[in-house]
């Protein structure tokens, strides 16, 4: 009588997990869809890196592109404006970073800084030719007066840090990738 209690016992244990275990497969199969809805869509894992062809880009010119909503400004500097940028002494600034910090060892004519004012967040001016480039050369922001110079870094105005330098890479001399 016992082993037939025990046995019982066993195969009553062994109903018990195995309908726990397919309950929770079940709330597992339930509940994915609600957890997959929270990746980032495929529309903007493809702009999660753009690549720019910088072949046309004359020295002193800039263009604007669009990586994830927000515009990046990719700038050809000239000699004159490296030097200028170098030469900055680093207690004049507000947000203290070297030209060299801002730029890719042996790219230094190529800046690459997000176009987005870190102030409240307005478009600066400059990347185009005739705007408005402010004090310092680099670029100017309308909306409350912040002045960049050519490396990106704040000089003047209510923009408490330097314009953000985002993620890039050099793919070929052609061609930067941001992102």
């Amino acid at each position: 009588m016992t082993n037939e209690a025990e046995g019982g016992a066993n195969r009553r244990d062994f109903l018990h997990v195995a309908a726990a275990t397919m309950g929770g497969v079940g709330a597992v199969v339930a509940a994915w869809p609600f957890i997959d809805q929270m990746n980032p869509a495929k529309d903007t894992l493809a702009l999660a890196s753009v690549e720019v062809d910088i072949s046309n880009i004359a020295p002193g010119e800039a263009v604007v592109v669009k990586w994830r909503g927000k515009p990046v400004f990719v700038r050809h500097r000239t000699e004159a404006e490296i030097e200028q940028a170098r030469a900055v002494p680093i207690a004049d600034l507000v947000d203290k970073q070297t030209d060299a910090d801002r730029v890719q060892e042996g790219h230094a004519d190529w800046l690459v800084v997000m176009g987005v004012c870190t102030h409240l967040g307005c478009v600066p001016l400059g990347t185009r030719s005739g705007e408005e480039r402010g004090d310092f050369g680099g670029w100017f922001c309308p909306c409350h007066g912040s002045h960049y110079d050519t490396a990106g870094r704040i000089r003047k105005g209510p923009a408490p840090k330097n314009l953000e330098v985002p993620v890039y890479s050099f793919v070929n001399d052609n061609t930067v990738k941001i992102g």
